[in-house]
């Protein structure tokens, strides 16, 4: 009855589906699908670079994932709005500065980088080196051996935690609220403040943002069902199909 009486059910189905909704909506999958692409860049880029046999380069990597890793994102997301042109002022060639859009998409872009690097070094490593060096041996080049050997073995390795981060990331998105970006929440967070709609304004987001790491979750299962086909079939191991794979490869490649 206390619910009955405190919620306005005609606020939420006037502004579920509105058009202020809907942009906030549009913006936070925006964020999402960026920073998580720019993330997944970087994040090959640098695992690449830890496993490198020059120093210099592990050691840029480690340093990378040191510091994004070990700031709260939030103040990350600060730093690049207000900080950084203090620090450098005039760095941009726009103003001197980023725009929130743009300063919220590179604070949630290196700070994803950080846990990816770790998350695609992982998944590269998962695959045996003797399967790298019979590719080797039957003269696929690098890229191939990567495209047609590595990569979908990672794949099921990777997969589920990038599953994960694009999830968190979905949520993480709303941080930017703080420089005025008009995401979900920020949309959201006006409303409230203005009509004092509070909890309306709250499960309107609430279901924006389940309904949205629902679908990702069902692609997330749906991905790893597809790239875990074939894992095991009638027995065999991955490495011996992987080998027998390559041996007739060497036979069409000898023709």
């Amino acid at each position: 009855m206390l619910l009955a009486g405190a919620l306005d059910w005609g606020v939420i189905g006037d502004n579920l589906f509105s058009d202020l909704v809907l942009g906030g909506v549009r913006l936070t999958l925006a964020l999402t699908v960026l920073s998580m692409t720019i993330g997944g860049a970087l994040g090959t880029v640098f695992g690449i670079m830890r496993g490198s046999r020059i120093a210099a380069l592990r050691a840029a990597s480690v340093g990378y994932i040191w510091l994004f890793r070990g700031t709260p994102l939030l103040v990350q997301i600060v730093f690049w709005f207000f900080a950084l042109p203090q620090l450098w002022p005039g760095w941009a060639p726009w103003n001197g500065q980023l725009s929130p859009f743009q300063a919220g998409l590179v604070a949630l872009s290196v700070n994803e980088g950080a846990y990816m690097t770790e998350i695609m070094r992982a998944g590269l490593l998962s695959v045996d080196p003797g399967q790298v060096e019979a590719a080797k041996s039957l003269g696929m080049t690098g890229p191939l051996t990567m495209r047609r050997i590595v990569l979908p073995q990672a794949m099921r390795v990777v997969i589920p935690p990038i599953g994960n981060e694009f999830i968190a990331m979905l949520k993480n998105s709303s941080l930017v609220s703080v420089i005025s970006v008009s995401e979900l929440f920020l949309v959201a967070k006006l409303q409230y403040s203005s009509t004092l709609r509070y909890l309306e304004w709250l499960l309107i987001v609430s279901i924006w943002y389940l309904a949205l790491t629902t679908v990702a979750s069902l692609a997330q299962a749906w991905l790893e069902q597809r790239f875990s086909r074939g894992r095991r079939p009638q027995g065999r191991s991955l490495g011996a199909r992987v080998t027998g794979a390559l041996e007739r490869l060497g036979r069409d490649t000898g023709r």
